[in-house]
């Protein structure tokens, strides 16, 4: 939403019988990424559970005026995304154990990538909608988006970027239960043209740690799409906002 983290609690559940260095690990890994976030990790509360959890209650400051919202697009917008897509199937080609030694780097890499280069972009220029791309998919994430903003989206698919064989495997339907829900959700606000299935199913995959969707003023989206690539290799200038039409989404 544009705000800067500050201060941090860890919050964690561990079964009694995971080693030390382990506990030790997942601490260390979320101490360096609010470190590299700018935040302070400031205490935190831990019990015992037999399914280990880990994650950050998190405190930060946006200017009221300023703070990004997941609605609000305006016709002639410019649609960026500043992530490739495919965790979802490629986390689940690794459960499968398909997956040739080193694959599965790629999606932890981008899964460890935070969103704060494409933040500190953003923020220059005149967003008028951002939203992160997580669970919901693309076009789950993207449908609230458009129905919150009364508009619609025009996505050129031949511009979205997906993690090396991901349309593989969509190809062999080796797909997580999280699409089939999310095109239950989303499919009927779609027009999905001619595409093919293998693209269809991956523009519904579940991302973890996805990258933003971000609405531009159109005459400041040349400026924030240099600013973005040069900051964040994985950006993509993906389509633009129209007017509401009979679908939100319209692909092409």
């Amino acid at each position: 939403m544009g705000g800067e983290p500050k201060l941090a609690l860890n919050l964690l559940c561990i079964p009694e019988t995971m080693p030390q260095s382990a506990v030790q690990a997942i601490l260390a890994g979320g101490y360096s990424k609010a470190f590299e976030a700018g935040a302070i990790i400031t205490g935190g509360h831990s019990i015992f559970d037999d399914v280990p959890k880990y994650g950050l209650s998190v405190t930060g400051f946006v200017h009221p005026g300023k703070f990004f919202k997941n609605l609000g697009a305006r016709e002639g917008d410019v649609l960026f995304l500043t992530k490739p897509l495919g965790v979802g199937i490629l986390t689940t080609a690794e459960k499968a154990e398909i997956l040739e030694p080193g694959e599965i780097d790629c999606a932890i890499s981008l899964m460890t990538t935070l969103n704060k280069g494409a933040r500190d972009c953003a923020v220059r220029y005149r967003v008028h909608a951002c939203t992160d791309v997580t669970g919901f998919s693309l076009m789950g994430h993207m449908l609230e988006m458009m129905q919150g903003s009364d508009t619609s989206a025009r996505i050129e698919t031949g511009a979205i970027e997906f993690l090396p064989r991901v349309l593989e495997f969509a190809n062999m339907g080796l797909l997580p239960a999280g699409v089939y829900r999310n095109r239950a959700f989303a499919e009927p606000h779609v027009d999905e043209g001619n595409l093919p299935l293998k693209v269809r199913d991956a523009l519904y995959d579940p991302q973890t740690s996805g990258g933003l969707l971000i609405a531009v003023d159109a005459e400041d989206a040349d400026a924030m799409e240099r600013d973005l690539r040069a900051s964040v290799p994985g950006a993509q200038r993906i389509g633009t906002v129209i007017a509401k039409s009979d679908k939100s989404i319209y692909l092409v």
